[in-house]
């Protein structure tokens, strides 16, 4: 039996959903003329305007106007209806119904007294703090950037457009929300068998653990339905991380005749046309195939110009913000919350790029900006991070990762990674319990 928005309610979550049809396409003419036009009236106050409304931007927005509601708090986002990745591996095998992933833009805005606007971000002048949508410009004082992550579809495939668009059709990632996922959910519960390849991104890459929990969910739905087939993973890395542990007892113990795992799987061309990867474990074909390509900073952060550079002037693919106030160094107006955000510390790079670490991000980003309104100097702080990853439906067990951040005397973030890797049901409780206080304390 799944769990559904109902049941979760009785928990002691509040939450709302709602669903929305978007416009339809407006004729360029059209969109052209409403470019050139204000998107809303001049603001009274100070104004931030938040671009991306995923578990950050939908964070950082509410938690603005509960620390100062006399800011002008203005969220953009694309999608009429938030849709969750974290918790999506559960609804993908029906743990976890469409309605518990799903929650109102407008409902939270009007609650807490911001502007939620569905519009599309074509462009940033961040010389005038004005941004650019499909409906109109809009003017800030401070920015917050929750571009989330792409595709970066040219480390496979080049200039090759028609292979790109036909990968992301025909064997999508999923890990933007959300036509994606509806089409994967589609392809695996209509599976009759044969070899299903998961092609894991190098990191770093959107929820380092998720993947697994995918392949481990997959083929418990194969196994509880005898499906005749296997989930090859195909992972870059030396072995599952994180908690490498858990995961590779999960593959050995529950799942030794549904999951072959390749390590060091390094991917050097795909043929999504024929079915075929070449790795440097070897040649693979495939029946159908879970395509993860490598993942960058989303579009808006390179349309906002907020992408750092390497030391030879070549873009990284993230965002280049202080390690400690997230916002730009040559317009600290600017902010970036999120999967978006590059290296942090040459001790482990990045932070995960996880909803945890989003809304943390946010709180602290709104607790900055506020501070700063207000005339004072804001003190860092550091997010943390908790994972939780169902790798049993039967019966349902979890196993998870908790990541704890501080400064050494030399002044450099570190990281504490603590894996646990017995699965157990309380986990699972665990689990929801996590989703039910995130879930509050976007839209509650």
């Amino acid at each position: 039996m799944s769990f559904n928005r109902r049941q979760f309610l009785a928990a002691g979550a509040a939450l709302g959903a709602t669903g929305a049809i978007a416009a339809p396409i407006s004729p360029l003419p059209f969109l052209i003329q409403m470019q050139s036009d204000p998107l809303l009236p001049k603001a009274t106050g100070k104004r931030v305007v938040i671009c991306g409304g995923g578990w950050g931007g939908v964070s950082a927005a509410k938690h603005l106007k509960l620390l100062d509601p006399t800011l002008d708090v203005v969220l953009l986002e694309r999608n009429p209806v938030f849709f969750s990745c974290p918790m999506s591996n559960k609804w993908l095998v029906d743990v976890v119904d469409t309605q518990f992933l799903t929650h109102s833009y407008l409902d939270v805005a009007q609650k807490y007294g911001y502007t939620f606007v569905q519009t599309e971000v074509t462009a940033f002048e961040r010389d005038k703090k004005r941004i650019i949508t499909a409906q109109g410009w809009i003017d800030y004082d401070y920015l917050i950037v929750g571009a989330g992550i792409r595709y970066n579809y040219e480390a496979w495939f080049g200039n090759d457009r028609k292979a790109a668009d036909y990968t992301k059709a025909m064997f999508p990632a999923a890990y933007i929300p959300n036509a994606e996922h509806f089409r994967l959910k589609q392809s695996i519960q209509n599976f009759k068998g044969g070899d299903l390849v998961m092609t894991l991104p190098p990191p770093p890459h959107r929820c380092p653990p998720s993947p697994y929990e995918r392949a481990c969910l997959i083929a418990g739905l194969f196994k509880e339905r005898k499906i005749k087939g296997k989930i090859i993973i195909l992972d870059p890395k030396p072995s599952p991380a994180p908690i490498t542990g858990g995961f590779q007892e999960a593959f050995s113990e529950l799942y030794k005749d549904q999951i072959v795992y390749v390590p060091k799987a390094v991917i050097s061309e795909v043929d999504p046309f024929n079915k075929k990867i070449k790795t440097a474990a070897g040649d693979f074909s495939f029946d159908h195939s879970i395509l993860m390509a490598p993942h960058q900073a989303g579009d808006m952060a390179w349309k906002a110009g907020v992408i750092g550079k390497n030391d030879e002037g070549k873009p990284t693919g993230w965002a280049g913000v202080d390690p400690f106030f997230l916002n730009l160094k040559d317009d600290p107006d600017t902010y970036v919350i999120g999967d978006a955000v590059g290296v942090v510390s040459p001790l482990f790079r990045f932070y995960p790029k996880a909803g945890h670490v989003a809304n943390a991000h946010a709180k602290i980003v709104a607790r900055y900006i506020t501070e700063r309104v207000k005339g004072r100097e804001p003190k860092y702080a550091l997010p943390d991070n908790l994972c939780f990853m169902m790798v049993n439906t039967a019966p349902r067990e979890d196993i998870a990762v908790r990541f704890k951040y501080w400064v050494n005397d030399k002044g450099l973030i570190v990281q504490d990674q603590d894996d646990d890797n017995l699965r157990r049901a309380e986990l699972v409780t665990e689990d929801f319990a996590w989703a039910g206080r995130m879930y509050e304390d976007m839209f509650g």
